[in-house]
Parts: structure tokens; sequence; C-alpha cells
């Protein structure tokens, strides 16, 4: 998925893209001058503001910000933050407490690479310097953003792909190697979809998977109190069950939390796609965590991925105004799996 920078674009944007890939400017509004993507000509346009010197990169669609991707050497994993509605509220939490290593909207999971000990990048915050109660920077374990792959920029729609290394004991043990692919999508009325792959690969040596089966989902997301059932949220999935009790540990094909009750309901629904392996269960909860679970075989007990095989997932994430009926989750879910969406 993505085009390669610079391939059929125009003569300005190749200087500006040698430029970049010199190392001489770090901030970068990645735009193309032909269209591409879906979308006519009325449709927004998607851009990228990359700013490696701050460890970010901007989405923005019609021009205004819709989340951010954030890789910066102060964190202990790559992530999403903040995610914005259709009316540009923050939906999402970085640093939860209790639970200081929630991040917004993200990947990780408890593994060990053959002849090592065992590694839990879900918790990497915790092996940070200063110890478990004030850990910061530089982090043991870390998932590092690697580089940049590809990036298409477009009217109506935006595609990126990067490399990231799940690493421990200060970079010296490399893990896993993890690639992510990512459409983006701009709906109507600020609205709009992302399509994301993420897929590792035991490219250093066989990795057993340890994740418990309590903590983990795959991936995760955490909304704030303004969106979770502290805010007038409320946790739907698509089988009818409704909230913590009703959909934790429950198979589903998606999950929303949306803001009801209120004129300016909006909402963020997590899709799992058709390819994925189902059933597979959920993780939620009330407070705002959730994220869909791998199938029962390889859930919440240790499985083996053989050396140089890669083990991924499709997901989509629906940022969208209304809660889970007049947002008009079930029809989209359907048109993603189409290939309509």
């Amino acid at each position: 998925m993505g085009r390669t920078p610079g391939k059929g674009w125009t003569g300005s944007l190749r200087v500006l893209l040698a430029v970049l890939s010199g190392g001489a400017c770090a901030v970068l509004l990645l735009t193309a001058c032909r269209q591409t993507g879906a979308g006519g000509t009325g449709a927004p346009r998607v851009e990228f503001v990359r700013d490696d010197a701050q460890g970010r990169l901007e989405v923005r669609i019609g021009g205004r910000p819709a989340f951010r991707y954030v890789y910066g050497e102060d964190w202990d994993l790559p992530h999403f933050y903040p995610i914005y509605s259709p009316s540009g509220r923050s939906m999402t939490v970085q640093k939860a407490e209790p639970y200081p290593h929630h991040r917004s909207f993200w990947f990780a999971d408890t593994v060990e690479l053959a002849g090592h000990r065992q590694a839990s990048f879900y918790n990497a915050f915790y092996t940070g310097a200063g110890g478990p109660k004030d850990p910061h920077a530089p982090f043991r374990d870390r998932i590092r953003h690697d580089r940049f792959l590809s990036w298409a920029p477009g009217r109506g729609e935006g595609r990126l792909r990067w490399r990231l290394i799940w690493e421990m004991d200060h970079g010296r043990t490399p893990v896993l190697e993890e690639e992510r692919q990512m459409r983006v999508v701009a709906l109507e009325g600020g609205e709009y979809f992302l399509d994301i792959r993420f897929t590792v690969t035991a490219a250093y040596g066989p990795v057993i998977f340890r994740s418990d089966a309590v903590h983990y989902a795959w991936p995760y997301v955490r909304m704030n109190d303004r969106f979770n059932t502290n805010g007038m949220g409320r946790l739907v999935n698509s089988e009818g069950g409704v909230g913590q009790a009703g959909t934790h540990d429950k198979p589903a094909r998606w999950v929303d939390f949306s803001r009801t009750g209120v004129p300016d309901a909006e909402g963020l629904a997590l899709f799992s796609h058709p390819s994925n392996p189902h059933p597979h269960t959920w993780l939620t909860r009330d407070y705002g965590t959730f994220g869909p679970r791998r199938e029962a075989a390889r859930s919440g007990r240790p499985f083996t991925l053989a050396a140089g095989d890669s083990l991924g997932t499709r997901v989509g994430l629906l940022i969208h105004r209304g809660d889970v009926q007049s947002g008009r989750v079930a029809e989209r879910y359907r048109a993603w799996s189409e290939g309509r969406l």
C-alpha cells in the first residue's frame, strides 16, 4: 500500500523530498501536486505534516488536524494522539491514571525472543530510567519508529507506510520488525476513517507470544472522560451487547464508544476486518479501553511465531458524528468489508 515518494510527481516536489532525505529539513508539508486516492475534486485533501525534531506526524483533512502519529525518543512506544472528533474535540487520553502506560491508540504485546528473556512491550513504560515509580526515557525495552517507507497524500484519501523495531536492552537486542500501512479516508462533515494493517515479523529468530488472557488487545484504544461512561459515553458492539458487561470477552465484528444523549453526540468505532480470523472476542472497559483479541487458539495462551514468519491484523477506525445508530456504524462496517470504504 502507498506510493513511493517522487514517482510520477512534479519536479518541485521531488526537490523537496530530496532535501528531506538529505536531512536538511525537519518539517515538511507532504502534499502531492497531482491528485491521488479517492474522492472527486470537491473532496477534502488529506495531508501529512512531518516533524522529525518533535517526533510526530500530523494528519490534516481539509486543512484541519485530524490526528497525530507520535514517535519521539521520549516515548516508550509510538502511538496516535490526539485523535480529534469531527467537531475538533480530543477523544482519547495519552497517559491515563491509574494506568499511565495506556497510549490513546496503540499496538504492543508481550513476547520472548528465543534464547532471551521475556519482554512486555505493553508495559515498556515501566522499564524507563527512574524506576517504576517515576519512569522516563530512556527505556530499556521499547518499540522504536525506524523510518517512513512511503506516503501518498491526496484528494479524499491519503496513504502511509512505515517500519518499526521492537527492541530490548536499550536497542542491543532487536526482537521483532513491524510494518504499518494506513489509508486515511476523508468523509463528510469532518468524519474520517482509518484502514490500518499491523504486521510483525520474526526477523531475528523464533518469537514466543506470551500475552495473558486479561490485559491484551490487538490494538488498543483508550477514550478520555468526555467520551467514556464517565462522560455520557455508551459502549456497544456489533451483536447488540451494551456496556462492559455485555461486550467484554464477547465475540463481535466491531465495537463503538459514542457520547450519547446530547446534541453534539460523536463517537469512535473500531472494526475488525473479515480477513482476520473470526470469531474472536474483545477486551472492553467502561472507563474507555477496548480492542479486538486474536482468535481463540492464539488468545491468552503462548504460541510461537517461527523465524521469518509474519503475523498481522487489519482494523478500521471510524470517527463519526452521532451515536452508533445515527453514525451509521453497522452500515459503514459493511461498506468497508465489501471494499466500498
